[in-house]
């Protein structure tokens, strides 16, 4: 694959047989972000789990301090004496059987994060399928099975989100934009780490359980970090 003249100059400024501080690894992202439009600042982490073991499975949420920068569009699925509230708070969609219908009938999800009231978990057995292959199926580990549905549609405007490994047990999350100062990506990206580590399975792992950091921006080259 070819290589833009751009992105071979980011990445000569990175030593990759190098890990870095935080606090150097954040100059970097600056520097090395020569994209056009404000790109968001990504964490990608290996684990040292089994993804094929569920009682390994790493799944949690985090409150970012100064949110994550991107704009999160949130469905709610609740009975009708929460639809005033859910909407008040600032949900972009918010529904029960209505909603669940449609989602079934279109297959479509144009949402980022779907929340539910308990008794609503029932009826959305019959969209489960369609949720879980997008990763939006409302679940406890992730706090989006609530009865604090003005809350915790609140906390995920202001920058709560969730993170789960993938099947290569790798993470991948935003932190921040490039336009945020330093101070405000290294306290997101330090709530981030102290989330994960609290997230570590309880199994006995074989291997160690953070096994690398990467900080990397969009379109931009990766950073290894130092914990």
């Amino acid at each position: 694959m070819k290589i833009s003249k751009r992105l071979k100059e980011a990445k000569s400024k990175v030593d990759t047989t190098k890990v870095y501080t935080i606090d150097e690894a954040l100059v970097l992202m600056k520097e090395t972000s020569t994209v056009k439009f404000d790109a968001s600042v990504e964490v990608h982490v290996k684990l040292g789990i089994n993804p094929k073991q569920s009682d390994q499975l790493v799944r949690a949420m985090v409150g970012l301090p100064h949110g994550s920068g991107k704009k999160v569009k949130i469905a709610a699925f609740v009975g009708d004496e929460h639809t005033t509230e859910a909407t008040k708070a600032g949900a972009d969609l918010v529904g029960n059987k209505d909603l669940i219908e449609e989602i079934k009938k279109t297959g479509k999800c144009d949402f980022d994060v779907a929340i539910a009231t308990p008794d609503m978990m029932r009826e959305l057995a019959a969209i489960a399928r369609i949720l879980g292959q997008k990763g939006l199926m409302p679940n406890p580990k992730t706090g989006t099975i609530t009865t604090k549905v003005a809350q915790t549609i609140t906390e995920l405007k202001q920058g709560k989100i969730s993170f789960k490994n993938d099947s290569f047990a790798n993470i991948h999350v935003i932190i921040g934009k490039v336009s945020f100062t330093p101070e405000q990506l290294k306290q997101n990206f330090e709530a981030f780490v102290q989330a994960l580590k609290a997230a570590k399975p309880e199994a006995k792992l074989k291997a160690n359980y953070i096994q690398a950091v990467y900080l990397t921006t969009s379109m931009g080259p990766s950073v290894r970090v130092s914990l």
